[in-house]
């Protein structure tokens, strides 16, 4: 089983990503759960979601404690939040930022990838200038990064399951899988 951990604020698309990555997944072929956690429910605030994926049917419904990759749709979370908690060696963190991978000195023991999906959705008007909604970019960088699912499977779960703009949301997962930093 795979377990996929993604932090967020409120706004920023924490669990459609996860919906959107179940269903990418499902369109693979597999067994697939996605669900969130909320603490205070208000626009930015902070928020987990997650994703389970295996081969079989999944049985387990707790909340995912050691994942094997995580997803940072705000880098503001890293000095808030124990994004890292429970990270299984070898896991993957990825984090939207301007930032290069080696300038996170707290997560050096861990593999980390970026990704600026703030600028990607903003130049795709996804959300606001000043409030972008990054979710469908940065499963397009997931997707690079792990090599767990296909692209192509990505853009079709945002093609069929995001109702506005979709066809700027496939563009803007194509361009973060194109764009991210190892």
């Amino acid at each position: 089983m795979i377990e996929i951990r993604i932090h967020g604020r409120g706004g920023q698309g924490a669990v459609i990503a996860s919906k959107l990555l179940a269903m990418a997944f499902f369109k693979e072929g597999k067994f697939v759960q996605s669900f969130p956690t909320f603490g205070v429910e208000r626009r930015g605030a902070p928020v987990a979601a997650f994703v389970r994926i295996d081969d079989k049917q999944i049985l387990v419904r707790s909340q995912i404690y050691e994942p094997d990759h995580i997803i940072v749709l705000d880098p503001t979370l890293i000095d808030a939040v124990d994004v890292t908690q429970g990270l299984k060696p070898g896991g993957w963190i990825l984090i939207n930022s301007t930032q290069k991978p080696e300038e996170f000195g707290n997560l050096k023991k861990f593999k980390v990838s970026v990704v600026d999906a703030s600028d990607i959705a903003a130049r795709h008007r996804l959300g606001s200038k000043s409030h972008p909604i990054v979710n469908t970019a940065i499963l397009g960088a997931f997707a690079k990064i792990t090599g767990l699912v296909k692209i192509d499977s990505v853009l079709a779960a945002v093609g069929e399951e995001v109702p506005v703009h979709p066809e700027e949301n496939m563009k803007a997962s194509k361009e973060a899988y194109e764009s991210v930093v190892v």
